[in-house]
């Protein structure tokens, strides 16, 4: 399929007329000194001359106006946001004027420079502060609603919440539902301290609350003590309920059988403690509650229900029961690969092989792991489904003109790819849909591919496979899989799924570059491999990264006789897991993958495979004798025996 997007004239003109004031003729290498010495805060250093019309001039800007703060008029920060409006430099421009002005309680200052509800709490608290003289009513409403939630918010909210309760917009049911909200959550010291703020008329809900607030089973003294009509009395039994389902859950049933129909509660708080009832039991394994979780699941339909209990019954192998849970799901779901495959598994079991390849035909006509899985059962090609896309070669030109890819092309060439990424994205988030084709394939033309990649999925362009899975560093890959002996396509599919092709990527743990190497692997492997270690900023150079993320991988193929699954499922896990889940296994692949304990591993080892055989299809051409798997890893069995 072959879609042609076009650049909207009207809108490159708006973006042009708003974005360029001057030719940048300042060159990068005075812009970056003068960028580091406002970094800096050396102020003498700045040459305004050395940047005049650097497509980057704001940044410095930026820095000097941040600095300057809060002995700045909100006519200076505002007309800087007029001239950056393109730009996140308005973003963060405004926020840093909002916090400097509401720590210091300046709020007319704070007013005057923001442009609606701002982003984050502590900026909403002052915000509706700010707003409680002018405009009481919305300020009321908007502190209730940072109110009415089950954790702690910041000190930054206390003095609203605390003028929101002297003039009786946050009431006792208000305290009421904050203290269940909490107790829910495990928030114990908000639930010890709230019930001091309710008023006298409150006192009897509290004194039920305290009752139950170490045993949430005395659940079952309540319809004796209340009345339907207390206030609050519903969202009590909802709250003791959702304690004791996480406390004891074998208890919790027979608490709610007996409490059932004595209870005042709406429909939907009877859906969510059976939901809830429902999901524990099966996940613990409640052997007293199975009957009843089976027949709740049933009747309630919740999709997370009947996919688990589905997964129960391939735990088991009862195969008449897979066929009939898939079966109760709704259609749309049904007819995911995923569940189409299992129901074809199920019915090749029970000796129904017409109906199995008509539940895979479904699923092969998927991309994904159980589509491809599917495929593979049927001798077919898999479904890229590729969405081909063409842009005009003159809308490209003209996209390289606008202001925001000229910044971005400009951070990229003073080696500022941070900020590139914090322009790219603000544009994608400001920028009409109807713009993001050509600009995504501008970025990828110039290798600027984990942009691509957000672009293509903030746009919701699933099937632009050229996009979602661009080539990217190919060459690199090609390179080291070669002399490591390794499928260049699954180094790549490893890159795209830890990284985006992200060179700079940082995961919360400390993992880094393009194959998210943790520091002490990349540096154990560069000694194996007798190179010398550059430290923990060598694995953001891509070379580098591949080079050492290759042999990590070989390494663990080796571990597991050249195993793929198991490799990638190690890669993520870390490899004395796989050894345990290997261990306790002697499966075929599909049953290895679904059992996988960990959801998050379970999932990566699905997008690993999936991903590197879409990388192959793609630089074929075809999926024509593409396999996600070898023959090997289809046919044999998940155990010890695949150690070496």
């Amino acid at each position: 399929m072959r879609v042609t997007y076009r650049l909207s004239r009207r809108w490159l003109g708006v973006m042009l007329a708003a974005g360029i004031a001057a030719p940048a003729w300042a060159s990068d290498q005075g812009f970056t000194q003068a960028f580091e010495a406002a970094r800096a805060h050396q102020w003498d250093q700045v040459d305004h001359d050395a940047i005049e019309g650097h497509v980057l001039e704001g940044y410095v800007e930026y820095h000097e106006l941040k600095a300057r703060l809060p002995g700045v008029s909100p006519a200076v920060i505002n007309d800087y946001l007029k001239r950056h409006e393109n730009s996140v430099l308005s973003e963060w421009m405004r926020g840093v004027a909002q916090d400097t002005w509401g720590a210091r309680q300046q709020f007319d200052d704070f007013l005057a420079v923001s442009d609606g509800v701002p982003q984050g709490t502590t900026r909403q608290c002052w915000y509706y502060r700010a707003l409680l003289g002018q405009q009481p009513q919305r300020a009321a409403i908007g502190g209730r609603e940072l109110w009415l939630v089950g954790h702690s918010q910041p000190s930054a909210c206390d003095p609203l919440f605390d003028q929101l309760r002297a003039n009786g917009t946050i009431t006792g049911a208000d305290i009421w539902s904050r203290l269940m909200l909490a107790w829910r959550a495990g928030e114990d010291t908000m639930a010890r301290y709230l019930p001091d703020e309710l008023p006298l008329s409150w006192q009897p809900q509290r004194a039920l609350f305290e009752r139950l607030q170490n045993d949430p089973g005395r659940i079952t003294e309540l319809p004796d003590l209340v009345h339907h009509d207390m206030p609050g009395v519903s969202s009590l039994y909802s709250a003791a309920m959702a304690r004791l389902v996480r406390q004891d859950t074998a208890r919790a049933l027979m608490a709610w059988r007996e409490v059932k129909s004595r209870s005042p509660l709406t429909d939907e708080q009877r859906h969510d403690i059976e939901h809830d009832l429902a999901f524990y039991s099966l996940v613990r394994d409640i052997d007293s509650n199975a009957s009843w979780a089976d027949a709740a699941a049933a009747q309630l339909g919740d999709q997370d229900l009947l996919e688990l209990r589905t997964r129960k019954a391939l735990e088991h192998r009862q195969w008449h029961e897979v066929a009939a849970w898939i079966e109760r799901m709704k259609e749309d779901d049904r007819r995911d690969a995923h569940w189409q495959y299992w129901l074809g598994r199920a019915r090749e079991q029970l000796g129904n092989d017409t109906g199995a390849r008509q539940a895979w035909q479904i699923a092969a006509g998927q991309r994904s792991f159980f589509g491809f899985a599917a495929a593979d059962r049927l001798h077919q090609p898999y479904a890229l489904e590729n969405e081909r896309v063409t842009i005009a070669e003159h809308d490209l030109k003209d996209a390289a003109s606008l202001p925001s890819m000229r910044r971005i092309a400009a951070l990229y060439r003073i080696n500022e790819p941070g900020l590139a990424r914090a322009e790219w994205y603000y544009l994608m988030r400001h920028l009409p849909k109807a713009q993001h084709p050509t600009l995504t394939q501008y970025a990828l033309s110039q290798g600027w591919y984990d942009l691509t990649i957000y672009a293509a999925i903030r746009g919701d362009h699933w099937d632009a496979l050229d996009w979602r899975f661009p080539q990217g560093y190919v060459d690199l890959f090609q390179k080291w899989g070669q002399a490591r002996n390794v499928d260049p396509w699954l180094l790549m599919a490893l890159a795209r799924r830890e990284s985006s092709f992200n060179p700079q990527a940082q995961s919360p743990v400390g993992a880094r570059g393009l194959m998210q190497l943790m520091p002490g692997t990349g540096q154990h492997v560069s000694q194996q491999l007798g190179v010398a270690w550059q430290g923990v900023t060598s694995l953001e150079d891509p070379n580098t990264n591949v080079m050492l993320g290759s042999a990590y991988i070989r390494d663990m193929a080796a571990r597991y006789s050249g195993n793929r699954i198991a490799a990638a499922a190690a890669y993520n896990a870390g490899p004395g897991r796989v050894d345990r889940w290997l261990a306790d296994s002697d499966e075929p692949f599909d049953l290895f993958v679904e059992e996988i304990p960990f959801r998050e591993t379970r999932e990566y080892v699905q997008a690993v495979l999936t991903y590197r055989a879409i990388f192959e299809g793609l630089a074929k051409g075809t999926t024509q004798g593409v396999h996600m798997m070898s023959e090997h890893e289809r046919t044999t069995r998940y155990n010890g025996a695949l150690q070496r």
